[in-house]
């Protein structure tokens, strides 16, 4: 079940975070945390979200050195392509789960609408 609030009064702490691991079910796992967002789970959260972001941009680099390679083998290229959706698997995920800790437009905003920005700001 994913959770989506459209209480615009509710801080963005209030939210559940979508945690970027699984359960042992393969269901998605979710942390209500204080305001601050600096509890020990949180931490350890945006720790792993830092490895699995580093990672992919890794896997990147691999991946262009390896598309570039005329003797690439077949099983290596599908190996590559196995990593690479499993990466952005994680990446999807970390990016819904920022998403959903920003805060809602309030009723005036529209929604994905930038900012106005004026001289001077």
């Amino acid at each position: 079940m994913i959770y989506e609030s459209r209480d615009t009064t509710a801080s963005t702490a209030a939210r559940p975070r979508l945690l970027p691991w699984s359960n042992l079910d393969g269901n998605p796992c979710y942390l209500l945390a204080d305001d601050t967002g600096t509890s020990r789970l949180s931490r350890m959260a945006d720790d792993v979200e830092a490895v699995q972001l580093d990672m992919a941009d890794d896997l990147l680099d691999h991946a262009t050195d390896l598309l570039g390679d005329d003797k690439a083998t077949t099983p290596q290229l599908r190996f590559l392509a196995a990593r690479l959706s499993e990466s952005l698997h994680d990446v999807h995920r970390i990016a819904r789960s920022r998403g959903d800790r920003l805060p809602l437009p309030h009723d005036g905003e529209a929604a994905g609408a930038a900012p106005e920005v004026g001289p001077g700001t």
